[in-house]
């Protein structure tokens, strides 16, 4: 229904502070994960009244939301002040993280599990495989300057994942496992299946990730195939959700009428 007076559509009920609080807070977390605040201090007060029309009170709730995520914190004298380095993967890009974060940070993979394993049946119907196969299991806790970004576990085919074992353990430090698929593959990468939630950590997950107990991660799941289609890594990876984010740019599709209905 319209307003008689204005033609404008009537909101269907009043706009609580907390409302408007969730409303600037949205706006402001987009901005601290884009890293839209280099020097890692937000406007303060006044300005974010004066931006958003908001009472003192509405900007301070906003802010507190921000505070409850761990992605800011108040610091007298300074003001609120973002907590840690974002950083951005673009999720339509077939990269490993050391190669996204290329100049941005120093990335190191502490490997925590590396050994042969009788492939879970999930696992071995993802990776073409028969119940009961072998295969590798990788487990690394990724850091960016020093801080744990993510908590990868992968399991390869034992093609892939043999060759890999016999490295020196330096290398898989530092070197990018894809670049090392392809390496022992023989064989470029083609494409990938990918798919992320946002989910609650559990207690070890937080514990090794320096996460305050119940944090979110996005948990990705990533099946990746050589360029003649088959599947070779499969991973489960666990990521910081106030570290990182995921970034597409998605395309309209060809032939799509915007005066169809839709849902």
């Amino acid at each position: 229904m319209n307003d008689p007076t204005t033609g404008a559509p009537e909101s269907p009920g009043p706009v609580t502070r907390a409302d408007r609080a969730r409303q600037i807070a949205n706006v402001l977390r987009a901005q601290v994960l884009r890293g839209a605040f280099p020097g890692g201090v937000l406007p303060d007060e006044r300005a974010l009244i004066a931006e958003f029309g908001a009472s003192r009170n509405t900007v301070r709730e906003a802010l507190g939301l921000l505070r409850d995520e761990g992605l800011v914190e108040r610091r007298r004298g300074v003001g609120t002040v973002v907590l840690g380095r974002v950083y951005e993967h673009p999720l339509g890009e077939l990269s490993g993280l050391a190669g996204v974060l290329s100049g941005r940070g120093d990335v190191v993979n502490e490997i925590r599990e590396f050994r042969t394993v009788r492939l879970p049946a999930a696992v071995a119907r993802r990776l073409e495989r028969t119940e009961g196969s072998p295969g590798v299991y990788l487990e690394r806790l990724r850091r960016v300057d020093g801080t744990p970004l993510s908590l990868d576990c992968t399991y390869l085919t034992p093609e892939v994942g043999e060759p890999l074992l016999a490295l020196p353990r330096e290398t898989l430090e530092n070197h990018d496992v894809f670049d090392l698929i392809e390496t022992v593959a023989g064989s470029a990468l083609g494409a990938a299946e990918v798919s992320v939630q946002a989910v609650v950590a559990d207690p070890a997950t937080c514990a090794i990730l320096t996460m305050p107990a119940g944090g979110a991660v996005l948990a990705v799941d990533r099946l990746t195939r050589l360029a003649d289609g088959r599947p070779v890594d499969l991973e489960y990876l666990h990521v910081r959700g106030d570290r990182l984010t995921l970034h597409v740019t998605p395309a309209r599709p060809v032939g799509a009428d915007p005066r169809r209905p839709r849902p």
